[in-house]
């Protein structure tokens, strides 16, 4: 439920949007706690190497959450070449049979475009648009716009003040979790200087996570290290966001929207962090002594998921030395994702699509959707004909699995790294 006003006070839980690169992943968010989903189509989205949705796909993750009352958001905020347009209108055409409830964008050619083709569908615009004042929020909001993305530059202090500024009606989304861009709100031009591959285009190859050298001018082809250890500097890789530790000082700037970067991430990922943050915004609502009893296990939940240590951004101030990895370009990756249940048969056993190996006699987890994890042993394992089987080499092969402990539909299955 997305906050209202009453007697000038924000009141309602803001709404837990989560990313999702794939049919599986959305299912996992909608599951594990989203209010709402954010997807990418086959084109006009910034995220290129993301799995991203066919048609049918789209239709079927619509209808799986709207079947349990959760929205769904299609980005569409490339900024669009004249080449772009008549692409972009027959990809509105196809959107508006299939009814999302929002489209994310960011060009205003395209916002034009949405408003003409389907405009009962809202339109938020994308951080990509770099929303850093209250005038622009306005501007959007004379436009058609129902929502708009802070740009992850901004302070709490900031969008408390674009909140007393902007109307009841207007909503404010901003990112509390995941990774930090190094280049203002997204714009970076890194990755087409470097590979000629636009990151504004949607196929960012991340140069920012790479390691660097410095070159004098007239000594081409020295590399001077700049020295963090011997094994070199990554100078523009930023530690990830995340706010799990200040659910009340997000709710008290007015932010209506709580937005999980991600949409190249994994199932693992995505059901550790909706829980995670599902779990808190509760907690928060029924009472701030509860939210801060429980907070050890956010924590402990939040650091099951694949990051790089981790800052609270801009949101108290500019960031400093501290908020940047000096050493590394490497993800910590506590969990390994084995897959999802699908299924249960009548003798209990679970069926699943596997994603990594594991082995009888391995000891894993479920992961379940209400909060609890529950450890079970593999007692055995059946491929798809019915034959055992003591491992799953094989990537995405179907699988039946026997455990010590009850599954359910929708647990998810991981073990620890260093048991894997």
């Amino acid at each position: 439920m997305v906050m209202k006003m009453k007697n000038n006070k924000r009141v309602g839980k803001p709404e837990l949007l989560v990313p999702a690169s794939s049919l599986e992943v959305l299912r996992t968010a909608v599951i594990f706690g989203a209010d709402a989903v954010y997807i990418g189509g086959e084109a006009f989205g910034l995220r290129a190497k993301a799995k991203n949705f066919s048609m049918e796909e789209m239709a079927e993750g619509i209808r799986f959450a709207h079947e349990r009352d959760v929205r769904v958001y299609v980005t569409a905020n490339i900024l669009a070449h004249n080449a772009d347009l008549a692409g972009a209108r027959a990809y509105f055409e196809e959107l508006k049979e299939l009814r999302p409830d929002a489209l994310i964008i960011s060009d205003p050619g395209m916002v034009m475009l949405a408003k003409e083709i389907c405009p009962e569908i809202e339109i938020h615009i994308s951080t990509q648009a770099n929303n850093t004042n209250y005038q622009t929020y306005l501007f959007w909001y004379r436009q058609g716009a129902k929502r708009v993305v802070s740009a992850r530059e901004l302070s709490l202090n900031e969008i408390r003040e674009i909140r007393e500024h902007i109307p009841e009606d207007m909503e404010i989304e901003s990112f509390i979790h995941g990774a930090m861009c190094i280049s203002y709100s997204g714009r970076c031009l890194l990755s087409n200087y470097f590979t000629g591959r636009d990151a504004n285009q949607g196929a960012c190859t991340h140069p920012c996570r790479w390691k660097y050298a410095v070159v004098e001018e007239k000594r081409p082809g020295e590399y001077l290290p700049v020295y963090e250890n011997e094994r070199g500097t990554y100078i523009f890789n930023s530690k990830d966001l995340c706010m799990i530790d200040h659910i009340p000082e997000l709710v008290r700037a007015g932010i209506d929207s709580f937005k999980i970067e991600g949409r190249m991430k994994t199932a693992l990922y995505v059901a550790c962090v909706a829980r995670t943050y599902r779990r808190a915004i509760d907690d928060y609502f029924v009472s701030e002594d509860m939210y801060r009893a429980n907070m050890e296990w956010y924590r402990e939940e939040i650091g099951k998921c694949t990051y790089r240590q981790f800052t609270t951004g801009f949101y108290f101030g500019k960031p400093d030395e501290n908020t940047q990895i000096y050493d590394s370009s490497t993800y910590v990756n506590e969990y390994v994702y084995l897959g999802t249940v699908d299924s249960v048969d009548t003798r209990g056993f679970a069926g699943f699509e596997q994603r990594n190996k594991f082995c009888v006699g391995d000891t894993i987890e479920l992961m379940k959707p209400d909060g609890r994890n529950m450890c079970a042993r593999v007692l055995s394992m059946y491929d798809a004909d019915g034959q055992a089987v003591e491992s799953c080499p094989h990537s995405k092969q179907r699988l039946y699995v026997e455990l010590s402990e009850s599954p359910q539909q929708y647990d998810l299955m991981r073990m620890r790294a260093k048991e894997a």
